[in-house]
């Protein structure tokens, strides 16, 4: 990996959209190393390919703001849940970061913590965050992000805080799996070499 680039912006602004367009995202990882079935591609990662093939030929973003409601309840909720987690942690410190782009790749943590760690805010809702505080996990679901936003960091862990008001969160740290980030590198190294193809080929 390069030196990471740290885009000093507000998530979600135009500068924002624009220091990720194109390249392939930490949140987006799931879709990049899901399988199809056999042999074939998933759909949700052919529909990511063809999604930023877009954006780098046209120069603009396919998001186009586009929220939904769990995306909205998110963003509304991530200051209360970053004022949890400095409440349960007083020691740390917490930098807010906008967009961290790594060569040909990026994403936005929450927060950095101290001088070598993460945080990572999810919302969920009441039945959803009760199931996970049973489980009493690191979210698998989320694995593949919070392993992306260590690569492409270079940061030792991460802490990914699971919210919903008037409920306990759920707070589980996660360190460096680096045969993980290592396959995750590979995946995503492959992805760009056919954006780079598929790109060519619409041009």
């Amino acid at each position: 990996m390069m030196t990471p680039e740290i885009v000093d912006c507000e998530q979600r602004s135009p500068e924002w959209f624009q220091a990720r367009l194109g390249i392939p995202t930490t949140s987006e990882y799931k879709i990049i190393i899901a399988k199809g079935r056999g042999k074939e591609e998933s759909k949700g990662r052919r529909k990511y390919l063809f999604m930023l093939a877009g954006e780098v030929i046209t120069g603009e973003s396919s998001d186009g703001g586009f929220t939904n409601r769990h995306m909205e309840r998110g963003i509304e909720m991530e200051a209360e849940a970053r004022d949890r987690y400095q409440f349960l942690h007083p020691n740390h410190v917490l930098t807010r970061v906008g967009f961290v782009r790594n060569g040909r790749t990026g994403g936005s943590p929450d927060s950095f913590v101290d001088d070598d760690g993460i945080l990572e805010i999810k919302t969920a809702l009441p039945h959803i965050l009760g199931e996970l505080l049973i489980e009493d996990e690191f979210p698998l679901e989320h694995k593949a992000q919070c392993q992306g936003l260590l690569w492409i960091t270079g940061r030792q862990w991460i802490d990914i805080l699971v919210y919903w008001p008037k409920m306990r969160s759920l707070i589980k740290r996660a360190h460096r799996d680096e045969a993980y980030i290592k396959d995750l590198a590979t995946a995503v190294e492959q992805f760009n070499a056919e954006l780079a193809e598929l790109v060519e080929r619409l041009r």
